[in-house]
């Protein structure tokens, strides 16, 4: 009998709102079962399926006409043996790499199917594009290798209504090995790597109502249309239809893996209902503890996170760097924008030494930086931020907020680029860029605080200030709202490329402080703009 794998699907986790997603799928999440209705979803599952005409355009005429039509909740699977699957027995679970598709046919792409069952009931379909026509491929219980007492369990030669999710591999750090590089598995979530990350943070489809007070829409990939790659081909794209009680979507998503891996991202939406918000091109991560925080949490690790910071990189090229928190209470930030260069949740410590967990290898967690292509107009990068005791809990999501209300019967286009990698400053800006934040209690160092204060120590590495001497007179230009800077110092570091900036400031209890920070000096802007927010106690 075999030894279950350590962990199924080799690399791939699903976080924490994906499977959240999972769980309310009967009440939330939408399948789209395509034109004309269930008719295609059965004859897909049959040997009399008949290859159907397919183009990006076909399938965004398809979603547009079944945004008039009302919402049909998907149907779950009716085998008891995918319905009795719990979570250890899922973990049991891996997709055979002998069975993968595109194998053996001289592709640098081979496409693996995630099980259905546990979380994930509603069945997903996949279908290959040739040419100009499309053909679902067909799963069954013999694709899969059930490991310890569910191999006895497992049903043999028995077809599957579908899968939960896929992914793909790549020769993306050898190549002479295919490594996974991108996964979809539940809701609209996905996640891709570059070469030498680990898995973190995830992205979606789109986001509704996020962070506000009704309750969160989580529309649903339900089939992906995967053109099969031509031999040699160092790209693949998928098409993806994506429904939920409120829009039905196209995507299409070139993907191109490598050191930093590229996903072309084109969506399609069609709304079937006003929505108060919608979320273009989210991300969503997880934030514990940092140097600003450490002191809440009894752990020998110095630094918990898939991400620590929100990059924007501004119309004009002016670039702020949000610092994350894990904060007492709900917490959001709005960030006015029009027509953003790029945003993106990062990870910009990399250095072992300041996670020290051998296992969870924060320090490889990819950085994603999202592209808009073409004129996004006026909006807003939205950063909801959750609080948690838990590492497993993603309680970070940050996306686009468009200008205007999304009514009923309307359609809109985002096409973006996503940039999965390390990510690391462009050494061509010689603007500083803040390496590091920490946060205690404020005022003098070693006496106890009674002013109730609370100290800010921002260090600014690289750029121009790099070379500069310590007695360069430069300006730290600091403001606070709802708050009063109380002292601000700013130093170099002896023997270092590091300028500090330090502040103490105070607020009023329960106040939410807007912080923000930059350095100049020989008449102009020398750093990165620090953008912080403290939420007083």
């Amino acid at each position: 009998m075999p030894l279950a794998p350590a962990r199924p699907y080799g690399q791939f986790r699903p976080s924490r709102r994906a499977l959240l997603a999972g769980l309310s799928a009967s009440a939330l999440i939408a399948a789209g079962t395509g034109l004309p209705g269930p008719v295609w979803a059965q004859d897909a599952a049959t040997d009399g399926f008949r290859p159907q005409p397919f183009s990006f355009d076909l399938l965004s005429e398809e979603m547009r006409a079944l945004a008039q039509t009302s919402y049909q909740a998907p149907e779950k699977a009716s085998s008891d043996f995918l319905n009795q699957l719990s979570y250890d027995d899922y973990r049991l679970i891996n997709f055979n790499p002998g069975r993968a598709r595109w194998r053996g046919d001289d592709s640098r792409f081979q496409l693996h199917a995630f099980h259905m069952g546990w979380l994930f009931k509603e069945p997903v379909l996949l279908f290959e594009i040739n040419g100009e026509t499309a053909r679902a491929l067909r799963f069954s219980t013999d694709d899969f290798l059930y490991y310890n007492a569910l191999a006895s369990r497992a049903p043999t030669h028995e077809p599957l209504p579908g899968v939960a999710g896929f992914r793909l591999t790549a020769p993306l750090n050898r190549l002479d090995l295919f490594d996974e590089v991108v996964a979809f598995l539940g809701a609209s979530y996905f996640r891709a790597l570059g070469r030498g990350n680990a898995y973190g943070l995830s992205a979606r489809g789109l986001a509704v109502n996020t962070g506000l007070s009704k309750a969160e829409e989580f529309p649903r990939f339900s089939r992906f249309y995967l053109q099969r790659p031509e031999p040699g081909s160092d790209a693949v794209t998928v098409f993806a239809a994506l429904d939920s009680p409120s829009v039905t979507g196209a995507y299409r998503f070139v993907i191109r893996p490598g050191a930093v891996t590229a996903m072309d991202v084109t969506a399609r939406l069609y709304f079937r209902a006003d929505v108060d918000q919608v979320g273009i091109a989210p991300l969503t991560s997880m934030f514990l503890f940092s140097e600003k925080n450490r002191a809440n949490f009894d752990d020998y690790r110095p630094n918990v996170h898939d991400s620590d910071g929100l990059a924007i990189t501004r119309a004009d090229g002016d670039l702020i760097w949000r610092p994350l928190n894990n904060p007492p209470r709900l917490a959001s930030s709005y960030f006015v924008e029009e027509n953003p260069r790029s945003f993106g949740l990062h990870q910009r410590d990399r250095d072992f030494a300041n996670y020290q967990d051998a296992s969870a290898h924060y320090e490889r967690r990819p950085s994603v930086n999202v592209e808009p292509m073409g004129n996004w107009g006026k909006g807003a990068v939205r950063l909801v931020e959750i609080p948690t005791d838990l590492e497993v809990n993603d309680n970070i999501v940050a996306f686009w907020v468009p200008e205007g209300k999304m009514l009923a019967g309307t359609a809109r286009e985002f096409a973006y680029r996503l940039l999965w990698g390390d990510l690391p400053h462009d050494s061509r800006d010689d603007r500083a860029y803040i390496f590091e934040t920490r946060a205690g209690h404020g005022g003098v160092s070693g006496v106890a605080s009674t002013d109730g204060t609370r100290k800010f120590v921002v260090d600014f590495r690289g750029g121009v200030l790099a070379e500069m001497p310590e007695d360069t007179q430069l300006e730290a230009v600091v403001s606070a709202t709802n708050g009063t800077i109380v002292t601000k110092t700013l130093s170099k570091i002896s023997d270092s490329d590091v300028w500090r900036l330090v502040i103490d400031v105070a607020g009023n209890s329960e106040a939410t402080v807007e912080l923000g920070a930059h350095l100049r000096g020989h008449g102009r802007k020398l750093s990165e703009t620090w953008l912080y927010q403290w939420i007083v106690a």
